[in-house]
């Protein structure tokens, strides 16, 4: 039972035809000069105008002006972790991005970018059974701040309002019981809201 409020972005479960989620990742770039924001698991990222990934800052709310890829540009996927060699040499698989890592060198950030991926998340407030098939989107807008640095995690909910209108997921499922204060929902991709159903380029 989802009584306590404890987002966690959104969690890779299984893909929406059934079909376990087997850890498929795809592997994009950091900007190896940094990036402004820290970057945690469970976080949206995007293909920033630069080739680089970066944070998704938009809530998701309509697939126009807030698409989670910028105006009417779809996201990429959901950030699962990092990979980069520190200032001694040392090679770092990390959890989250800490803002301003900069090495001259390649940075990998590992991402769920499969649009057909099911994903939980925690709403902040009650889903009622009713609202299944419904649309929703981040309660806030992600930032550098929305995840903490001791577990890597997101803290990022969904929004407690769904809507008919066309919005970045689809509920397809419950995770913890429908009516719960926080209730926990299975969510996939709208299709305009992911860079690969979206036809709109980057």
């Amino acid at each position: 039972m989802a009584s306590t409020a404890a987002p966690y972005g959104l969690k890779p479960v299984n893909r929406v035809d059934g079909m376990p989620y087997a850890g498929a990742i795809q592997s994009f770039l950091i900007d190896p000069a940094g990036e402004a924001t820290n970057l945690f698991y469970g976080q949206v990222v995007k293909i920033g105008s630069d080739g680089y990934i970066q944070l998704s800052t938009a809530t998701g709310a309509d697939l126009t002006t807030n698409n989670l890829g910028g105006d009417s540009v779809g996201a990429i996927g959901v950030f699962v972790g990092c990979e980069y060699v520190n200032a001694q040499g040392q090679t770092i698989w990390a959890q989250y991005y800490p803002s301003g890592t900069s090495n001259g060198g390649p940075i990998v950030a590992y991402v769920v970018s499969d649009p057909n991926v099911v994903f939980q998340a925690q709403c902040a407030g009650s889903i009622a059974q009713a609202d299944l098939g419904l649309n929703t989107f981040f309660n806030a807008v992600q930032s550098t701040s929305t995840g903490s640095t001791r577990t890597g995690n997101s803290t990022s909910a969904l929004s407690a309002s769904p809507q008919a209108a066309a919005a970045a997921f689809r509920i397809v499922g419950f995770a913890s019981t429908p009516g719960d204060a926080y209730t926990d929902v299975l969510v996939k991709f709208n299709p305009s809201a992911h860079s690969y159903l979206n036809n709109v380029g980057i």
